[in-house]
């Protein structure tokens, strides 16, 4: 999974991320982990658009290369941060998984679901979704 430098700037209740590697493709919340969500959702559908039109984003710089490179505008001394940002991209198809949980815990995973009105695949989905995106 390709991981992007994302530059977090923000306070209060307003947060961003923005990606210099993809111009254009920003985050925004009220939170620093809503702006990092964001972001990641922004990259995917990005990433997603880019591919229908048969155009490969340019791959990642390292955050020694961001650091260097002065059209960035990384300000430290302002606050801002360096996060990781996934790509997390849908490849089209399904594809099955075996795992084993404790019986209690595959109860409250259906129980939740169907509160939700979801599928397990669909709630595993979501949950895994939101952990890789909080990991960054």
């Amino acid at each position: 999974m390709a991981q992007y430098v994302g530059i977090l700037d923000g306070s209060g209740k307003v947060w961003g991320v923005r990606i210099p590697d993809v111009p254009g493709c920003h985050g925004g919340g009220p939170t620093p982990e809503a702006a990092i969500a964001d972001a990641i959702s922004s990259l995917r559908e990005f990433a997603a658009h880019q591919k229908s039109k048969g155009i490969s984003l340019e791959p990642p710089r390292t955050v020694r290369e961001i650091i260097g490179d002065k059209t960035t505008e990384f300000n430290p001394k302002a606050g801002e941060a360096m996060v990781m940002v996934p790509l997390i991209l849908d490849r089209g198809r399904p594809a099955k998984a075996n795992i084993s949980l404790d019986a209690g815990l595959l109860e409250a995973i259906d129980e939740e679901a169907e509160r939700r009105g979801l599928t397990r695949s669909a709630f595993f989905t979501s949950a895994a979704l939101d952990k890789v995106g909080r990991a960054s």
